[in-house]
């Protein structure tokens, strides 16, 4: 954990030499003339300026991938070599924690103890795991007649081109790339335009680690224009995204269009947290639910932003929630004492208080919060807020907010809750309280979600896939599942 006070990381801070160049083909590259400000949520200045990659410059980032993958070593080393590399990669996350936690704190505004503590270490745990994975993985031999022998391998699938958000820009990034690299495939990394600076330091990274040139590419541009490049680019084999349901429609389309290039998608979440009346402990359910939806701003996909709480405690939950809103520490990001930080920017901060006046003109009661807070810092803060008395056809309950605005929804018994949990196009996540084995048993097979918890939320580690049903993707990042991504199967036939 980081001991220094709020003036040291202030200081710390200034004193960040920022990337400002693409990473392509092991080196910091300039764009083509083009830029465009990196603006930091928590005062609304300016940090630098990054190139806003156009064709050319993806064409060249994915022609340096290409090669390394065609020619170059990286895919014909021995795994347990390629592991070496990803466990190196992990030591140096270590060793520039801080400045990668501060790097990430500046950019998307989230409090630096989560990004010190959670953010690095997932990033750093993936790396490692991943390394020790490498050399671990078998192929398949069955049985066949004795007149022929089978073999059935996993070979890497290619080009990979990772499109990840902002809100977990090193965690995202790792869960694409660390597996990517692991299965032996190169990659184009493009991380959203809110927060490009952690990636191009993990970029960094992995050279100085010892990638052979190409093996991992960094570019830095909008989604419209660079991200549409790499969805297009027919020399791009796998594209792997994580971000809006919206945007992952695009990353179809332009398969379709261009290569017919596998997509995987991890998209949007509308996630329900069912508590019962006979939950192992009500006060523990609900503070685990208010840090659930508060967490990280409430921009996570998983963000248990449905409380589905039976009616005959719905107001004790709900107003253990309420007075944990009311007391959470908003503040500067760069604060060790703050537990909820700026949301990424102005413009999503704007969508957050529509969805807040929409719920309020729709008839759901705010119980605390839903307006702006800390307006004198040039930052975009929003106070935790809590509804209920909500209808499931409001647009509070339906869509995803990405902001930390939680809905209350009562229920009288336990077919209508799963029938609140299942009413949503989203499938990512949810979480269920209950101190009955066989009630958490069959209500977790009912909910249509890829990770349901039970008496915990966010829990887990990187043994477990993590992924969507419906129309919160496809594949799974974590765990070995996650070279089935990056790898493609092919049988051997021997007629001996």
């Amino acid at each position: 954990m980081l001991d220094v006070t709020h003036d040291e990381l202030l200081r710390r801070a200034k004193a960040l030499d920022l990337p400002a160049l693409h990473h392509i083909d092991g080196t910091d590259e300039p764009g083509g003339g083009t830029t465009f400000a990196v603006v930091s949520p928590r005062d609304g200045q300016p940090l630098t300026e990054v190139p806003d990659a156009r064709q050319a410059e993806v064409d060249h980032a994915v022609a340096a991938a290409r090669r390394a993958f065609d020619s170059g070593p990286w895919p014909r080393l021995a795994p347990a070599e390629r592991g070496r590399v990803l466990l190196r990669i992990a030591e140096l996350l270590e060793e520039q924690r801080e400045k990668l936690a501060l790097t990430v704190t500046l950019e998307m505004g989230k409090p630096i103890t989560d990004a010190y503590a959670i953010e690095l270490r997932a990033a750093i745990n993936t790396f490692r795991w991943y390394g020790q994975l490498a050399d671990k993985l078998t192929d398949e031999s069955p049985h066949t007649a004795p007149d022929a022998l089978a073999l059935v391998t996993r070979e890497p699938a290619g080009v990979v081109g990772a499109v990840v958000p902002w809100n977990f820009p090193l965690t995202l990034a790792s869960w694409k790339v660390a597996p990517a690299l692991a299965a032996g495939c190169t990659v184009v990394l493009k991380p959203s335009e809110s927060s490009p600076l952690s990636a191009l330091l993990l970029g960094r990274i992995g050279t100085e680690a010892g990638l052979p040139p190409g093996v991992l590419n960094v570019v830095t541009g909008d989604g419209p224009t660079a991200g549409r490049a790499i969805g297009l680019h027919p020399d791009v084999d796998v594209l792997a995204f994580t971000g809006s349901t919206a945007v992952g429609r695009h990353f179809l389309r332009y398969s379709a269009d261009s290569n017919l290039k596998r997509v995987w998608l991890e998209l949007g979440g509308k996630s329900p947290n069912i508590i019962l009346p006979d939950a192992p402990d009500l006060d523990r359910a609900a503070a685990t639910a208010a840090w659930g939806i508060f967490f990280n701003q409430g921009e996570m996909c998983t963000a248990p932003s449905r409380l589905l709480v039976h009616s005959s405690i719905a107001e004790r939950v709900t107003e253990a929630v309420v007075e944990r809103a009311r007391e959470l520490r908003v503040g500067d990001p760069l604060d060790p004492a703050t537990e909820m930080g700026a949301l990424v920017g102005e413009a999503h901060l704007d969508r957050v208080l529509d969805h807040v006046a929409t719920a309020g003109a729709e008839g759901a009661r705010l119980r605390t919060g839903g307006a702006r807070t800390l307006a004198d810092t040039g930052g975009s803060y929003l106070s935790p807020t809590v509804f209920d008395r909500v209808d499931p056809g409001m647009r509070l309950a339906r869509e995803e907010i990405f902001g930390p605005v939680l809905s209350v929804l009562a229920f009288d018994d336990l077919d209508e809750a799963v029938r609140l949990a299942n009413a949503t196009e989203y499938g990512l996540a949810a979480g269920l309280w209950t101190s009955d084995l066989s009630t958490a048993h069959q209500v977790s097979r009912a909910l249509k979600a890829g990770t349901v918890w039970v008496n915990c939320y966010e829990e887990g580690d990187l043994t477990v896939p993590f992924g969507g049903m419906k129309q919160s993707g496809n594949g799974r990042d974590k765990s070995a599942h996650a070279l089935e991504k990056y790898t493609e199967l092919k049988t051997t036939w021997i007629q001996l």
